[in-house]
């Protein structure tokens, strides 16, 4: 749904507009955000002239290479992310920061930018310029980042607890090789934050007391990054269980056609001998020799089984 808010500070209140002429009526340093969702080409085209800036399309956001995703000008600094949706799949926005106002350009509705509204509602005094707004979204966006962390902690959990010899099929090695991928895409979609916040830590645009925060950020990230090798850690180790499991299934069927083959050698022996039909065979014409062949089949039959419980094959 498109949608533009354009955020404001008057006589120490927050006020929203929604109408892109009100850039003409109220001073410039009263704006602290314009978030735009999903608008026209004709909303843009009037803030670009507005604020002598340059608005990306989408394609070209998702264009950019990871090393170029931060970019500073001598008044200006634009960076470029991506924020992960519920279903894991990754939402490019960029951040535009100019004459202390943020311009955010988006296309997904995003919960996280929704809580930042939340937050900036509750308490605007907090947020007197772009710069403060956009470390709340960063902020908010890292906390999204470790529940989804936390759930996908959760998941492995019960996985690993459903994990049995017994119900070893191939949709358990699926659901591992998935839980697998969305651990990449999480760690991804953290190492992208990174790299942002970590240039923002290097720019001299940014204000000074705004990057004890940054700080802040960055130490949750890097604990976020070890919270997701330690997934991978535990996915590896339950993909190798259940590898292992398959191959104790195997060698038990193994197992059991071996054991058939072997108890069912020797009685195929007996009846190959007298299946021949030489001439001179004794026991063709006696009387009882037919129950000596069975006897011997049975009697091999139960020295192989008895030898084989011995040895703890069976």
């Amino acid at each position: 749904m498109s949608e533009l808010k354009l955020f404001y500070q008057e006589e120490g209140r927050l006020k929203v507009s929604r109408n892109i002429e009100m850039l003409k009526k109220i001073p410039l340093s009263q704006f602290i955000w314009i978030d735009l969702n999903d608008v026209t080409d004709e909303v843009e085209d009037k803030l670009e002239e507005f604020l002598k800036i340059y608005i990306q399309e989408e394609e070209e956001i998702e264009e950019i290479e990871i090393s170029a995703r931060y970019m500073q000008t001598e008044d200006t600094i634009v960076a470029n992310s991506n924020f992960m949706l519920e279903t894991y799949q990754r939402e490019p926005v960029s951040f535009i920061i100019k004459n202390n106002i943020l311009v955010s350009v988006r296309y997904e509705n995003l919960k996280s930018f929704n809580e930042t509204t939340k937050k900036i509602y509750a308490n605007p005094k907090l947020f007197p310029t772009g710069y403060s707004v956009l470390v709340a979204l960063l902020e908010t966006r890292v906390e999204f980042d470790a529940d989804m962390i936390e759930d996908m902690t959760q998941q492995i959990t019960t996985l690993s607890s459903t994990l049995k010899e017994e119900e070893v099929d191939d949709d358990m090695l699926i659901a591992i090789k998935d839980l697998q991928e969305k651990t990449m895409l999480i760690r991804e979609n953290i190492v992208d934050k990174q790299r942002v916040v970590s240039n923002m830590l290097k720019s001299d645009l940014f204000p000074v007391e705004l990057k004890s925060k940054l700080t802040i950020i960055i130490k949750d990230i890097n604990s976020l990054m070890e919270h997701t090798r330690f997934s991978f850690d535990r996915l590896d180790y339950l993909q190798d269980t259940f590898l292992g499991l398959v191959n104790i299934q195997q060698n038990k069927i193994i197992k059991i056609f071996t054991i058939v083959s072997v108890i069912f050698m020797p009685p195929t022996l007996i009846a190959s001998m007298y299946g021949m039909n030489f001439k001179f065979m004794p026991e063709l014409n006696w009387k009882y020799g037919y129950l000596f062949a069975l006897f011997l089949m049975v009697s091999f039959v139960a020295v192989i089984l008895i030898y084989f419980k011995r040895k703890r094959w069976m």
